[in-house]
């Protein structure tokens, strides 16, 4: 099973992800990775006492052109528990490509329900294994509006670099 760790500009944030469950999230996650897309990301979106969201945006909100979609896998069953690691996306079901959120609560209303446009919820692809005060402390900052983006840290958020085990 590979591991990630995020390092920030807050402190490490070690990801176990769950391959075996959900590979192809998986695999999309890590090809990001290795191909060093996330160093110098940023958590755009920090809402306390739900997510903190990353991987789509640099410093000032400068979006990132990003791979085609992923396929949701969030009937494998996982679910949106506090400190858990889930793929972003849009209304579209499957539109998932590679940003990314930790769970600060247990979100029950985004785990998979049904094959359905309301049902299938966020696939979960892996969970915090260690560093979850790092996730606390960035849950913490001061947040602002940013052009059309709400929940924006007043101060970057920024994954340096990603560090794989596998």
């Amino acid at each position: 099973m590979s591991k990630v760790i995020l390092h920030t500009n807050h402190g490490d944030i070690a990801i176990q992800l769950y391959g075996d469950q959900v590979p192809g999230t998986v695999e999309n996650f890590l090809g990001y990775c290795r191909a060093g897309f996330y160093d110098g990301t940023i958590f755009h979106r920090v809402i306390p006492g739900f997510v903190i969201q990353g991987g789509g945006y640099k410093s000032e909100m400068v979006e990132l052109a990003t791979n085609e979609p992923v396929q949701n896998e969030a009937k494998a069953g996982a679910k949106n528990k506090r400190g858990t690691v889930a793929m972003a996306r849009t209304q579209q079901p499957h539109s998932a490509t590679s940003q990314f959120f930790i769970n600060l609560a247990d979100n029950d209303f985004l785990n998979f329900s049904g094959e359905s446009l309301q049902g299938w919820g966020y696939c979960v692809f892996g969970e915090v294994v260690d560093g979850m005060d790092v996730v606390d402390a960035i849950a913490a900052v001061k947040t602002r509006s940013c052009a059309c983006h709400k929940d924006v840290p007043a101060e970057d958020v920024t994954i340096i670099n990603v560090e794989i085990e596998e």
